[in-house]
Parts: C-alpha cells; structure tokens; sequence
C-alpha cells in the first residue's frame, strides 16, 4: 500500500494549465481513463466519421436511380426541310428488375417529312412509355449491385470502428497501468533514499565517537546522491507516463489532462482474471464478437454480388421497350393517329464474352481467397486468445513469486541492519541488502504491473468491451 500523500509530496511533478489540482485531485480510476476514450479521444472521434463516409457513399450510389429530367431540339436552317422538332421527358430508373419508366411531352413544327418519327400533331403529343431487360440486367445490373455493395459497406464501417475501440481501451489501459506502476517506483526509490538519509545523521554521530572510520561517512554520502539520482530517473518516467495518459484522459473541450501525482491510487486493483476453465468459452466469445470475423463475412457478402454482376453479363441483352403517345387537341393530319402504342424487341448477344467470363474469373478467385482469409482470421483469434491467456497466468503465477521474494529480502535486510547496528557488518553489505530488496520489490511491482497489462491484452483479444450493436450477429 502506498499512501497518496507521500507520491504528492516527492512526486513534485511541474503542473500545466492542463493539470488537474492536485489539491482537490480524487483518485484517478480506469473507468474514467475509459469512459473518457469513448467520449473524447481524437483518433476515436475520427474513426467514428467512418460511418457518415460509408453513408454518404450508399447515398452517392443511390444517386444512379434519381429521377431525370431531359430536353432535345432539332433544327433544320438550311434543306428541303425547315421543320423543328423536340421533346422533354421525366425518366425514373426502377430498382427492381432495372429498365425504367419515363413519360413527357413531343412537338413539331413547320414542314417536315411524312416519314420523320418527330412529326407531330399541332399541338404535340403526351408520351409514356416504359423500358424492360428480360435477361441480362434483369435481375441486378451494375446500379444495383452499387448499391447493394454500399450498403454492405455501412455495415463494414461497424467492425473497423470496433477495432479501433479495442484498440484505443486496450492502449489507454496499459497507459493507465504503466502511469500507476511509474508513481510507485517513484514511492520505493524515496524509501530508499530516506533509509540512506537516516542512517547519514546515526553514521555522523558515530564518527565522532570514533566507532565508525570516517569513510564509512563519506560512502553512505555516495550513497545518498546515487539514490537522489534514481529518484530524479524515476520521477522523470512518472512524468512522461503522466504525459502518455494525458493523451487519452481529456477535459469537456477535449483538451489533455495530464493527471496530478495525488490521483495515482493506493494500489493496484485486486488481481483477479480468468481461469484455464474459462478459456474455451472466451474463444468461443471471441470468435463471435471480433470485428474481424464480421469483416471478412461482409466481404464474402460482396463477392457474392460481384459473381452475380459476372454471372449476369454473361447473358445476352434482350430488352423490351413499351410507348404510348396522345395527340392533344384535335386531329389536323390524317396519317397520325391520336393514339399511338409502339412495342419493341432488342436482341444483343456478345459471342466471345470475355469480358463477362474474365470478371467472373476473377470473382470466383477472390471468393477462394476469401474463404481461406476466413480460415486464417479464425486461426487467428484462438491463437491470440491462448497466448493472451498463457502471459495472464504466467503474471499471476510471478506475483506469488514475487511477493515471497519480496519477504526473504526484507527478512535478510533486517538481519543485516541489526547486525551493523552491531557493529558486526560494514556498510557495504547493507547496501547491498538494501539494494536487494528495493529490486525485490521493483520486480514484485512490475509483475503486477505485467499481470493488468496482461489483462488489457486479453480483454482485447475477446473483445470483451465490445458495444453489442457493433458486434458481429
């Protein structure tokens, strides 16, 4: 247990105007490191923008079935003929079964051939008319499939914005933990430069009783200032760890905060994780909740329009078209009937179709290429999954060892401090007891450190703070 208010007082870090009081400072948890992730973080802000592209691109490819709105004029200045014709037409495309519905307005005037299709009554004719593929662009054609892939597309926004989430909780959790772990080794390196520092002025007045040598004064001086050094080394990690956080624990404009050294709370979190029973199950959730088994299933949904587009040009064009038109006002020319209905038949067959066959090809390819993607990413997942479990319990199990470690060395430094209280033991060997047992406890400190570290990873590998409306179905 290290109290906050001795981190505050030999912490001494400089404060910014982005640094939270350390007066009024409560303890910095990770929920609020987290929760302020989620709310603020720059590259998480921008991530979630993926979604309005993704949207606009669906709305971009919906563009292809807007209504349109298209006007002609035909001139002759010079000839036989000194007729004018033209029209203006409103044509829908349809999202199903593709061809499209238009109707709209014709005229002409002065003199034109009795033959010319753009003859008309004098006051024009109304138009409807409607075009059909029977085959090919039946049922999809490129517009649709567009927009089928765009759709897809906005689900695909969703696992690269998950990633990113698990990513930046996973990131800022070992900031948070390594920012912890940086303000007890600042804790430790202070009690051992105090031992050094109490035992000077006891040294002193055994000097000048003459039951020490003098240059037993002069190395515990040597001492004190090689531990001001590794206390100066030690603040200086806390700070910059400090700094590292700041970057993901922001104010309510958005600005760092660079945590206060009374926030650094007074220890780590009970060390509790997963045990080897859970393991199956964790694979199992992860491999229904990691984004990128969603990813590749969307693409796989996407191959599949795109072997239909191919299979679908492989067909021959086979289009059948529909008009009516309606003189308005009364008949003047006797070979124009006011009412006209016109059908139509056309008939394209490529022979060679290589286009068609070469995209199917390569649709066909990358459907393989997905499927063994799949695979691979399932592997994948199971494989980050038992190693992020294997470091957990390998954290734990060095924590029992390092707390046990941390005893021997506490019990051999008293032994050696009686023994030189004594008069039986020299300097040096305390040092060296002292020295043992500060790394005793740098190390018990780092394997718990190494144990939340752990426990971040592996909560990422399992996506475990996966929001349910992002994760796969």
């Amino acid at each position: 247990m290290i109290p906050r208010l001795s981190l505050a007082l030999f912490l001494g870090l400089a404060t910014s105007p982005a640094t939270l009081p350390a007066a009024d400072a409560s303890p910095l948890l990770l929920d609020a490191v987290v929760a302020s992730v989620k709310g603020r973080y720059p590259p998480w802000l921008a991530a979630l923008i993926e979604q309005d592209i993704m949207n606009g691109r669906a709305r971009q490819a919906l563009g292809s079935f807007d209504t349109s709105l298209s006007a002609s004029g035909i001139f002759h200045p010079a000839g036989y003929y000194d007729g004018t014709s033209g029209y203006v037409a409103v044509e829908q495309p349809l999202s199903f079964w593709g061809g499209g519905v238009y109707g709209g307005y014709r005229f002409s005037g002065g003199f034109l051939a009795d033959y010319d299709k753009n003859r008309t009554e004098e006051n024009g004719q109304a138009m409807i008319g409607f075009r059909l593929p029977i085959l090919r662009d039946g049922t999809l054609d490129k517009r649709r499939a567009d927009l089928y892939k765009a759709r897809i597309d906005q689900e695909l926004a969703d696992p690269f914005i998950l990633r990113q989430q698990l990513d930046f909780i996973r990131t800022a959790t070992i900031s948070y933990y390594n920012w912890i772990a940086a303000g007890y080794r600042v804790q430790l390196a202070t009690q051992l430069l105090e031992i050094a520092r109490n035992r000077q002025t006891a040294i002193t007045e055994m000097v000048a009783r003459g039951a020490q040598a003098p240059i037993v004064k002069i190395d515990n001086e040597r001492l004190v200032i090689s531990r001001e050094l590794a206390l100066v080394s030690a603040r200086r990690l806390v700070e910059a760890h400090g700094i590292e956080l700041s970057l993901f624990y922001r104010d309510a404009s958005d600005q760092p905060i660079r945590p206060a050294s009374n926030q650094i709370p007074t220890a780590f979190p009970p060390v509790n994780g997963p045990g080897p029973e859970q393991l199956p199950n964790d694979i199992a959730k992860a491999l229904m909740f990691r984004p990128e088994i969603r990813r590749v299933e969307l693409n796989i949904e996407k191959n599949a329009i795109d072997q239909r587009l191919a299979k679908n040009n492989l067909l021959p064009n086979l289009d059948l078209s529909l008009e009516a038109n309606q003189a308005i006002g009364p008949q003047s020319q006797k070979d124009i009937d006011r009412t006209e209905l016109e059908a139509r038949i056309d008939l394209k067959v490529p022979l060679q179709r290589r286009e068609a066959k070469g995209r199917l090809a390569v649709a066909e390819g990358q459907f393989t290429q997905l499927m063994r993607d799949r695979q691979f990413v399932r592997d994948q997942i199971t494989a980050t999954v038992q190693d992020a479990h294997s470091a957990l319990q390998a954290a734990r199990d060095q924590i029992k060892q390092t707390d046990r470690n941390v005893e021997l060395a506490e019990q051999l430094e008293k032994a050696e401090s009686a023994r030189f209280d004594q008069g039986a033991a020299d300097l040096l060997a305390l040092q060296i007891r002292e020295q043992a047992t500060f790394d005793a406890r740098l190390i018990q400190l780092q394997a718990k450190a190494d144990f939340f570290r752990a426990l971040a990873n592996y909560r990422a590998s399992i996506a475990a703070d996966a929001p349910t409306s992002l994760a796969s179905p």
